[in-house]
């Protein structure tokens, strides 16, 4: 037989490639505003906005500032907003006891938040001693100098609950301390609220790639993390983590960093139905902004990209810089 019928089909992928309409009809990977969440800095102590030279159009925000960039970013569609507090040099101390004070910086910006939003968006809490102790450690240190799992675990049930207290919808317990989540469930319902869902850093590494962050929230770390952190040659561990912060009652999960760990973010999605997150830390966002300030990359279409493609990987939740100007950007198409 000859003829058409005899042809064997050919495959043309272009054709679906053929339009921009066409293109989004046939995505397989779609971002949406909702699903993205916005860091952001609070810092006692400061009259204007101050800029962080590492973090290209990121800054430590007043508490005006902080509530004027928040509603915008609600404007946008952003889904959510994970507050981070920088507390005066001064207040710091080894136990980071500011971090739990209902005067304490993150605190005050956290009820500032929940009064002016209410439930109009998901107003996050940064749930770690880092910012707050004058060592940069997130936990309680030894006399030796190693930081103590226990002891720590008492003091994020202080922070939880104060965070909660203020308005925090969800509590993010990001120092990787063993048994951590369990710690604040019981802390939190002890206290009524057992409403406040938990963001558990599940799969967080010691990563170069924090660096910017430090500049961000005034670290005064000397040393590193690795004794916490997760090893970056690690693949399998993060499988025994998200087992250990589901059995403890965790209603999220965590891959942080999100861009260099895309293979991590792939495994914690195939393991569990649960919301899994993705932070696009600090320094993976200052790579983009520094080569697009040098004119060698497009930041938007870049950005854009990179989120995309973190959402590929399988997270349906990211923490990215450019929260409010990729919504924007997604509502306009």
């Amino acid at each position: 037989m000859t003829g058409p019928e005899s042809r064997p089909a050919v495959v043309r992928p272009r054709r679906l490639r053929t339009s921009p309409a066409m293109r989004r009809l046939v995505a397989e990977t779609r971002l949406d505003p909702a699903q993205l969440v916005l860091p952001m800095f609070v810092a006692d102590g400061i009259d204007e906005p101050r800029a962080i030279s590492s973090m290209p159009g990121v800054h430590q925000h007043t508490m005006d500032s902080l509530r004027a960039a928040a509603d915008d970013a609600v404007a946008a569609g952003v889904g959510g907003l994970m507050l981070f507090g920088v507390p005066k040099a001064e207040d710091k101390d080894a136990t980071g006891s500011v971090g739990d004070r209902s005067d304490g910086i993150l605190n005050r910006a956290l009820g500032a938040l929940r009064s002016d939003l209410g439930d109009s968006t998901v107003i996050m809490a940064d749930t770690c001693l880092d910012e707050f102790t004058d060592h940069g450690h997130c936990g309680v240190l030894t006399a030796s100098g190693t930081v103590d799992n226990d002891a720590t675990l008492r003091r994020y049930e202080k922070l939880a609950v104060a965070q909660a207290s203020a308005g925090a919808h969800v509590v993010g317990p990001s120092g990787m301390m063993d048994g951590q989540v369990a710690a604040i469930r019981d802390a939190l319902d002890a206290e009524g609220f057992i409403d406040t869902a938990i963001l558990a850093y599940t799969a967080k590494y010691a990563s170069a790639f924090y660096g910017p962050f430090r500049e961000a929230v005034g670290s005064s770390l000397v040393g590193d993390r690795r004794t916490y952190q997760q090893d970056p040659a690690n693949r399998h561990e993060s499988a025994r983590e998200l087992l250990a912060d589901l059995e403890e009652g965790a209603d999220m999960v965590m891959v942080k960093p999100a861009m260099s760990y895309l293979d991590i973010v792939r495994d914690v999605a195939d393991r569990t139905d649960s919301p899994v997150a993705a932070y696009q830390v600090s320094g993976e966002y200052s790579m983009i902004a520094a080569a697009a300030n040098n004119g060698w990359i497009d930041f938007d279409a870049a950005v854009d990209e990179a989120v995309l493609s973190i959402v590929r990987a399988g997270a349906s939740i990211v923490l990215t810089y450019a929260a409010t100007d990729i919504a924007r950007r997604l509502q306009r198409r």
